[in-house]
């Protein structure tokens, strides 16, 4: 383990990467600086997580150096920015009359039409990709709209279907298992196969849900 900061470690992850434990940097942030810099042709792969970013180099040779790079985008001038560089603006239009809404509104103390205007209020940044294709994990769901995941989930999600869990709200990308709270739906297709490239947002992408009539 190789400290770069007070609170951001490089840990080596196999014969090709370098793991960026980041808990004082916002890890979108990281990965943009990153890709940014001159070395980063000899990479194969940045892919930031919730807390982490995991670099992965093209061969095995020049870990050391690679390392060293690292450090210097780490511990450099604005390092300690606690955001993501400002990244596209997208509107997503929402119909907000999804299956959890009534007990969801139940449980925080509001009415459904409190819940879908705070969730339409906000804007949300796209933090990093997981758990299936297309998946975007968007952070900055209001505080007074964060609850747990569902405690069984769903066995199949249908595409669009908009959601909450704790601090991020989600766009489903169809297919999935899902256990989170399901509050709306878009048409906009934001994963496509059959497109180039399938995937419409990218990290640091800022969301805002527009509310439109059922």
């Amino acid at each position: 383990m190789k400290a770069t900061s007070d609170k951001t470690f490089l840990r080596r992850a196999g014969d090709r990467g370098w793991l960026i434990e980041c808990a004082d940097r916002h890890p979108a942030e990281v990965a943009t600086s990153i890709r940014a810099q001159p070395w980063a042709s000899g990479l194969r792969e940045v892919v930031p997580a919730a807390t982490t970013v995991l670099v992965v180099a093209e061969t095995a040779a020049g870990m050391g150096k690679l390392a060293a790079g690292l450090r210097t985008v780490l511990d450099g001038p604005g390092a300690h920015r606690t955001g993501p560089p400002p990244g596209r603006r997208i509107v997503i239009p929402v119909r907000y009359d999804g299956p959890d809404l009534p007990e969801v509104a139940e449980r925080l103390g509001l009415a459904p039409e409190e819940v879908a205007r705070r969730h339409g209020a906000g804007e949300y940044r796209v933090g990093f990709f997981g758990f299936a294709p297309g998946f975007a994990y968007l952070d900055g769901v209001p505080e007074s709209l964060r609850l747990p995941r569902l405690s069984s989930p769903r066995p199949r999600v249908a595409a669009g279907v908009v959601a909450i869990a704790g601090n991020q709200t989600v766009v489903y990308p169809g297919g999935t298992p899902g256990g989170w709270h399901q509050i709306g739906v878009t048409t906009t297709r934001l994963w496509d196969v059959t497109a180039e490239p399938p995937n419409r947002l990218a990290v640091g992408d800022r969301i805002v849900f527009e509310a439109v009539a059922p």
